[in-house]
């Protein structure tokens, strides 16, 4: 199984070709892709058009779906936030460390295009497709 990060899915649905777009596409219909409520508020949000926001979400229907947040997870991203700060890393976005921990719990590949997951691969045990 595979969680997919807002920052593949909007390359994804804004039709750009990098690594990860190429193999979220060669993945759909093979692997088990999932998404999150953080992740699909992220990508919903940015839609313009409203039949493109429609047709998205109807995408994101067919998936795999996790809440990705809870007591569990806001303490777990918490510490992990917390022990990158001791070693110098300071996470920008709160979201990027729910999701982190998230994955890092429940020991769910993501794929991503986002420099701020490296520091949960490097320190934490994060499993990156990348």
């Amino acid at each position: 199984m595979i969680l997919v990060d807002s920052s593949v899915w909007i390359d994804y649905f804004n039709g750009k070709v990098n690594a990860q777009t190429d193999f979220l596409h060669k993945s759909l219909g093979t692997e088990i892709i999932s998404t999150g409520d953080l992740i699909m508020t992220e990508v919903l949000q940015g839609f313009s058009s409203d039949k493109s926001f429609r047709e998205a979400k109807a995408f994101f229907e067919d998936l795999h779906f996790f809440n990705l947040g809870g007591r569990e997870i806001a303490i777990a991203s918490a510490e992990n936030f917390r022990l990158l700060r001791k070693k110098g890393v300071t996470i920008r976005k709160t979201i990027d460390s729910v999701i982190a921990a998230f994955c890092i719990k429940s020991e769910i590949e993501l794929l991503h295009n986002d420099k701020d997951f490296e520091p949960f691969v490097a320190h934490l045990g994060l499993k990156s497709i990348f």
